[in-house]
């Protein structure tokens, strides 16, 4: 049986510095995802893949979405999917419960409200249990998600949300539908206003991944060890600033050797993602 994900990553630093320090040994026995259907190929491959240095086993994929560029297309690096989300679905798990809300025609109560906090900010495990499911599980995110644009994330079994499993791009299109303000979304004004506090304050020791590549960050992050390979899973999504523009930044990876290596890939994925 999958228990709750444990973080145990809490190597202090500021925030846009390589990520360091010690890391605790994951507690959570994990079992094996299913898999979505192939995605497209790599795109953008050869270049990338040379800027991150990718080894071994590991695997990392990146999407870079320009908010100020009037194309408004993503660009994806590297395989393209797809890979777990580790703690990343904490930000689709809220969406999906302030929707949920609003269909009832109010917002969160209190206590979801006080969920939503830990959940975004500190990663808090126990949180993002009850807000899964109060959501319904992964039919209740997959109902959310055609909702919101996503077509290739499949949420996790029961109760192992941190086993969903998506890809960059559609990380780009819940990320669109959080900060891109010309994008229609079924999350209305205050929602949307309220995701990007939570991300935009997330614990300083949390604050490593696509926050190297810029300034300004609203972000998530997520990681995991798989107990079947005792191989990581390392993710970040958000929002960041470089050169007077805004940019959705998505990267993921797995197959990490150990939780220090997967943040130094993301970091290196996120800074030539966006370098372009």
């Amino acid at each position: 049986m999958l228990h709750p994900l444990t973080h145990p990553f809490r190597a202090k630093r500021a925030r846009r510095t390589t990520a360091t320090g010690a890391l605790a040994a994951l507690t959570a026995a994990l079992v094996t995802a299913g898999t979505l259907p192939a995605a497209a190929a790599p795109e953008h491959g050869s270049d990338f893949a040379k800027a991150v240095h990718a080894r071994g086993t590991s695997r990392v994929a990146a999407a870079v979405l320009d908010l100020d560029d009037a194309d408004h297309t993503p660009e994806v690096h590297g395989d393209a999917g797809p890979f777990d989300t580790a703690s990343i679905v904490k930000v689709d798990i809220l969406a999906a419960a302030l929707l949920r809300a609003r269909d009832a025609g109010h917002g969160l109560s209190a206590a979801e409200r006080v969920q939503a906090k830990a959940m975004i900010e500190h990663s808090d495990n126990a949180a993002a249990n009850a807000l899964w499911r109060s959501i319904g599980l992964a039919p209740g995110l997959e109902a959310a998600n055609k909702r919101l644009g996503l077509t290739e994330t499949q949420g996790g079994s029961g109760p192992r949300w941190g086993l969903t499993r998506t890809t960059p791009r559609d990380q780009i299109r819940l990320l669109r539908a959080v900060f891109d303000p010309d994008r229609t979304t079924p999350l209305d004004a205050s929602s949307r206003a309220y995701i990007r506090s939570l991300m935009g304050n997330v614990a300083d020791e949390q604050s490593w991944g696509v926050s190297a590549a810029g300034s300004h960050e609203a972000l998530k992050n997520g990681w995991l060890q798989r107990n079947t390979t005792g191989l990581w899973d390392v993710n970040s999504v958000g929002r960041i600033e470089r050169g007077g523009h805004r940019y959705l930044v998505a990267v993921l990876s797995d197959g990490n050797t150990s939780m220090k290596d997967g943040v130094a890939l993301v970091e290196r994925a996120a800074r030539a993602a966006v370098a372009g």
